[in-house]
């Protein structure tokens, strides 16, 4: 059995009446938070708010308005996709689906925490980039 005890975790293994029972392994939460910490550290990210249907091909394909901006809201909107950041070489998917529509087709600037198993950045703020 483990049982949680005063912000540690501690294995404790019960035995029948008059057998010794025994205390097992100890790991301090604080040092288990550390290297979930360090793990889920907040960046920033680079690159082109777009839709995941046309962030491999392009818009050309789908062209869903007259400027990549338009197509990506629509493609959003009306197809379902869910917008993306590429930044030339990578596609992420966005946490929050409703910011990034205001920088459909520009170049942003995304501060969050990636998830590298599915590319996912938790997303902290969105604003333009330079």
């Amino acid at each position: 059995m483990k049982y949680l005890i005063a912000g540690s975790i501690a294995a404790v293994t019960v035995a029948a009446p008059g057998i010794r029972s025994s205390l097992g392994s100890f790991l301090p939460s604080s040092a288990l938070g550390t290297s979930l910490a360090a793990a889920a550290a907040e960046q920033t990210f680079t690159g082109i708010i777009t839709d995941d249907m046309c962030a491999n091909t392009g818009h050309a394909a789908m062209r869903m308005g007259p400027t990549d901006a338009e197509c990506a809201a629509a493609c959003v909107s009306i197809h379902d996709a869910a917008y993306v950041l590429q930044d030339g070489k990578t596609i992420y998917k966005l946490s929050d689906q409703k910011a990034p529509g205001k920088f459909a087709g520009r170049k942003a600037k995304v501060v969050g925490t990636l998830d590298a198993k599915t590319r996912t950045i938790a997303v902290t703020s969105i604003a333009a980039a330079d």
